[in-house]
């Protein structure tokens, strides 16, 4: 089928919940992805920042493809051994303790609320059951996720939503200190706010954060699930500074484009949960395991944090110097390779304009332009797409 086929077939079974562009993708290989009807794309959306490593990358492509062969599925009332080969590399690579594994940034983030409350009944505090998120923060599509979601308009129509969440204003600590209650038993945020613009979080903000959770023996939860695992120019964004969270969730670029999320925890926050607390069918099979193996292993073999560092400082001067050239430019922000460019104007033109110039780009919160690519993009490629983007640029 070509794109317009695929596109007629979709709209026909296929619910109507994302605004999909007209075209169908087929194919991908490293920076590109191809789509029905033979187009060449360099991908600057990265499968929403999950392909860390590119695309249909042996390393990750092999993995999988042995492991189909050996073990696709097995239930979790057993030891899989790509399920701990996994675990054991993300905390010998992290300041935490234990692992759990679902299915996606969703469910890593929920098991994370579950966590938090149940270590607090632990605590000696049954009545701490709420939890502070940001506003314009993006937690998932759950019910209890999109709750944890600060933004109104993704609540409208899903009411009555999960109780527990109260919305403090991100980097302002004054708005944190507001929304405290004695039934507080967490504060969760993205250390950069993704979805909500590119917005890091002030290392001020955090050490403050650390400072109340520990007076009051409450938990600090970084939402990594688009910032962990290399993207902001180390394997996990918390370790640009000093504040440690109790619980970190993870998802998209652990897999390599296989669905996996996680969530890990110090052994004092972990020992909350028992047999029974939480549970998943999937979550963990070692289909998925073998991917994040095969991803981990590559990632630290080849300091892919510390090129997409090195990556995003190039990309960032650039912007640079084409801010001073174009009004409707304003700021550039974001860490490695997930940054935002600020517009004046709306995105989505721009989005239109590079789809059909061979470059896929994003716009996130009406007037950001989101880059998150692959982060093993060549010099090469990244300076094809800001030629690409910089003629968009021209013409507008």
């Amino acid at each position: 089928m070509n794109n317009a086929e695929i596109k007629a077939k979709g709209e026909k079974y296929c619910m109507n919940v994302f605004n999909r562009l007209p075209i169908a993708m087929v194919r991908g290989e490293g920076s590109y992805v191809f789509d029905a009807d033979g187009n060449k794309y360099l991908d600057f959306v990265g499968g929403i920042a999950v392909n860390a490593l590119g695309h249909a990358h042996p390393a990750v492509a092999q993995a999988i493809a042995q492991q189909a062969a050996t073990l696709i599925h097995a239930s979790n009332y057993y030891w899989l051994e790509p399920q701990v080969r996994l675990a054991e590399l993300l905390v010998e690579n992290s300041d935490f303790d234990k692992v759990f594994f679902g299915n996606s940034g969703a469910e890593a983030n929920e098991g994370a609320v579950k966590l938090a409350r149940k270590y607090a009944i632990m605590q000696g505090h049954p009545e701490r059951k709420e939890v502070i998120t940001m506003k314009n923060s993006f937690h998932g599509r759950t019910l209890l996720t999109l709750t944890a979601t600060g933004q109104d308009k993704m609540h409208k129509g899903f009411e009555p939503l999960a109780p527990g969440f109260v919305y403090a204003q991100y980097n302002n600590l004054a708005a944190v200190e507001a929304a405290l209650s004695d039934e507080t038993c967490a504060i969760m945020l993205e250390p950069v706010q993704g979805e909500g613009g590119v917005y890091p979080a002030e290392p001020a903000f955090l050490a403050a954060l650390r400072k109340i959770c520990d007076e009051r023996d409450i938990l600090l939860i970084f939402d990594e699930v688009q910032t962990g695992i290399g993207r902001t120019g180390k394997l996990f964004a918390y370790q640009h500074g000093d504040v440690k969270p109790d619980i970190i969730t993870l998802a998209k670029a652990l897999g390599g484009g296989a669905p996996i999320g996680a969530f890990m925890a110090t052994d004092k926050v972990a020992a909350a949960f028992n047999p029974g607390d939480h549970g998943s069918t999937f979550g963990g099979n070692p289909l998925v395991c073998a991917a994040g193996v095969a991803v981990m292993e590559y990632m630290l073999a080849e300091d892919l944090p510390g090129k997409a560092l090195a990556t995003g400082e190039y990309l960032k001067a650039k912007f640079a110097g084409m801010i001073d050239k174009y009004p409707f430019l304003l700021e550039v922000r974001g860490q490695g390779l997930l940054l935002g460019l600020q517009l004046a104007i709306p995105g989505a033109d721009i989005v239109k304009k590079c789809l059909e110039k061979g470059l896929l780009i994003n716009c996130t919160a009406g007037t950001v332009l989101r880059f998150i690519p692959p982060l093993n993009i060549s010099r090469a490629e990244a300076d094809e797409f800001l030629t690409i983007l910089e003629s968009v640029f021209r013409e507008v």
